[in-house]
């Protein structure tokens, strides 16, 4: 059956469900469901049974509540609310610091115990509720850099963030794409040199071709990216890496979800 491959041809529970297949189905946040996401978001189903199901994304969910809240729109599965979280929008901006380390105080201060100082330091150095900050901020992968610990947590914070990369080529069901991978120099986390990876194609059907840009999702294309989301998921990843990076913190007493 055809998958809608552009930016404006899916709605939001759909488009949430392609991004949030890939960690799913590698069995780290969700219900235990992948088949079932797989097999809603391939035939373009956006029922009632789907929205019950996205709801059981712990980590993700209540940020789609706090971004809608704050700019007044009713579902937090609206396809604005879900491209601000995964991708990134102005909706982001309007979240302010306030409502964001409320929210995480409500969800976090009882698991990460004194390490909760440490958790919401970003927010007043300009966090948002990007999915990247969620990645950076919230999970101890970079605290577990500082302190040393290299290879599977700089693996984990590359392939969990949504990457950005430029189609090489398409066969079948597998692409290779060309993306900036993180690099950590001992203190900061940037974007290194373009190197050429493998990624599944999924959700396409045969619609991707080489020289489009999309977004990936640990080793799965999500979506093609027009030139608009192109330079919001570059704008609020950039924008909370250098905030992450301006704050000294160890990793948090527990891996959150």
């Amino acid at each position: 059956m055809p998958y809608p491959r552009r930016w404006g041809d899916v709605n939001g529970p759909l488009r949430f469900a392609r991004y949030a297949y890939p960690p799913n189905e590698l069995g780290y946040c969700g219900p235990d469901a992948a088949s079932q996401l797989l097999e809603q978001v391939g035939a373009g189903v956006a029922d009632g049974d789907l929205r019950r199901l996205l709801r059981g994304f712990e980590g993700a969910w209540p940020y789609l509540e706090l971004i809608a809240a704050a700019n007044g729109i009713g579902d937090p599965l609206d396809d604005r609310v879900v491209s601000a979280y995964w991708v990134g929008s102005p909706l982001l901006d309007r979240v302010g610091p306030r409502l964001l380390a409320d929210s995480l105080e409500d969800r976090f201060r009882p698991r990460a115990g004194r390490s909760f100082a440490d958790l919401v330091a970003p927010v007043p150095a300009g966090a948002v509720p990007h999915h990247s900050f969620h990645v950076f901020g919230v999970y101890p992968w970079l605290g577990l850099l500082r302190e040393g610990r290299l290879g599977e947590p700089l693996r984990a914070l590359d392939r969990c963030r949504i990457r950005w990369g430029q189609v090489q080529s398409v066969d079948g069901r597998e692409a290779v794409v060309r993306c900036r991978p993180l690099v950590w120099d001992g203190r900061r986390l940037a974007l290194g040199p373009p190197v050429d990876e493998p990624a599944t194609v999924g959700v396409h059907h045969g619609g991707l071709r080489p020289g489009a840009w999309c977004s990936l999702h640990w080793d799965w294309v999500c979506e093609e990216l027009d030139a608009s989301a192109l330079a919001r998921l570059r704008h609020y990843t950039l924008g909370q890496l250098a905030v992450v990076n301006g704050v000294r913190v160890p990793a948090p007493a527990t891996v959150l979800s």
